[in-house]
């Protein structure tokens, strides 16, 4: 099956800045928006851009990224020339045999490229947040008669340092390559999204490996930049790549804002609605006559009683009578009992926070344990955690996946 184009999914990312949030399951499968998933957006993009085959590369905690992915059905690429594949590390007895990083996971599948004899392939990360026809990216590709091209974004001077970097020079032709630099000399950044000439990809990768190369950005784009034709994609829309606390928080608040750039109907994202053991069709949420609503996202299957502001609640959330959340992002089948506030916290799945509970208030100090992680106010609440009644948690606190809180914690405290 000879097909013009075929995509590579990373994702097989740890997540580790996002903590307990990553702790039981892969990054791209994190809870966003409510009612998808981080790798929505990169599988929606690939749909949407007529892309008939996808392989996604998984790797750490792949247990509901794989059944999120299915297959691929929820995506429209489910079919006789339509798929999609899920590859894990061809795993022996060795751990060397795990993927190393980027370029080597898309190296040894090479063997799964090569099978539909491809003119171009797309490489794109599965962690983050944007919209992106790729078949703009496609046709500026060709129009350059570039060998690779990367899709580059401006960032803020401040952010540079965390992104892979490219100078280009007045025809978009990449220059020179920096990688997460100390002294950044650019900042327009690494979207996560390259596109390849199959041949050329198909010849550098064994390359690179036989160096010891693992990674695309520190040891591919390099090499190529000595001969072949690289060039940059500019792209100028709503871009996040939400790999910590902070910029996940940030950016699901973004959903609430008018004009954030952040729009998941205008820009057609699609998602698996079944999650494990339930269906995807949730009855309509309820909302009583003492609910109160204020810019707040709130999907179906809910049962809210108390007040909701400026919050993203998934299904099956129930707010008791006299509760209060606010600022908050809360996942799936979490209990929110009378009279608690809930503020600013991100509470994973299958919560119970008991009457009259505090979160999120105090002073602001940083975690103690993972100040890097946890420093601008915002609690997480790991998976299943139960918080006892009349109990107080500060800000930037962390309760472990099914944890028991059964007296106050202080800001920064970590259970």
């Amino acid at each position: 099956m000879k097909k013009d184009v075929i995509a590579m999914v990373l994702a097989g990312g740890v997540g580790s800045r996002l903590n307990v949030l990553a702790r039981q399951r892969a990054k791209p499968a994190i809870v966003f928006g409510a009612i998808y998933r981080i790798i929505d957006f990169t599988m929606s993009n690939i749909a949407n851009s007529d892309i008939d085959v996808a392989g996604v590369l998984t790797q750490y905690k792949p247990l509901s990224l794989m059944e999120h992915i299915d297959n691929g059905r929820p995506w429209d690429l489910f079919g006789r020339t339509r798929l999609v594949e899920i590859l894990p590390p061809k795993t022996g007895e060795e751990i060397s045999d795990w993927y190393k990083g980027t370029a080597d996971a898309v190296y040894q599948n090479l063997d799964f490229i090569s099978g539909f004899n491809p003119r171009f392939v797309l490489v794109a990360a599965g962690d983050h947040i944007y919209h992106l026809d790729y078949k703009e990216v496609i046709e500026y590709h060709i129009e350059k008669g570039a060998d690779a091209t990367i899709c580059l974004i401006r960032v803020p001077e401040k952010d540079a340092r965390h992104f892979g970097l490219a100078e280009v020079d007045d025809r978009g032709r990449i220059i020179h390559w920096q990688e997460k630099p100390q002294h950044p000399q650019s900042n327009l950044a690494s979207m996560g999204v390259y596109l390849f000439n199959s041949e050329l990809l198909l010849s550098v990768l064994p390359k690179v490996a036989r160096k010891g190369g693992v990674d695309f950005a520190r040891d591919v784009f390099p090499l190529l930049l000595k001969k072949d034709k690289i060039f940059g994609f500019f792209y100028q829309g709503y871009w996040r790549d939400v790999g910590t606390i902070d910029t996940y928080w940030n950016t699901n608040m973004d959903l609430l804002k008018r004009n954030s750039g952040l729009n998941l109907a205008e820009w057609g994202v699609k998602t698996n609605p079944v999650t494990r053991g339930k269906v995807g069709d949730q009855p309509a949420t309820y909302f009583s006559r003492s609910a109160r609503i204020r810019s707040s996202l709130i999907a179906r299957g809910c049962v809210i009683e108390g007040r909701v502001e400026n919050s993203v609640i998934s299904p099956g959330v129930r707010i008791g009578r006299g509760a209060l959340v606010t600022d908050s992002v809360v996942f799936h089948d979490t209990m929110i009992e009378e009279g608690a506030q809930v503020f600013k916290t991100i509470v994973d799945k299958q919560v119970k926070i008991s009457r009259r509970v505090v979160i999120g208030q105090g002073r602001n100090s940083a975690n103690r344990r993972y100040p890097g992680h946890l420093n601008t106010g915002i609690t997480v609440i790991g998976k299943n955690a139960v918080i006892y009644a009349g109990k107080t948690i500060g800000k930037n606190c962390i309760v472990n996946p099914g944890g028991i809180v059964d007296k106050d914690f202080i800001s920064g405290s970590t259970i």
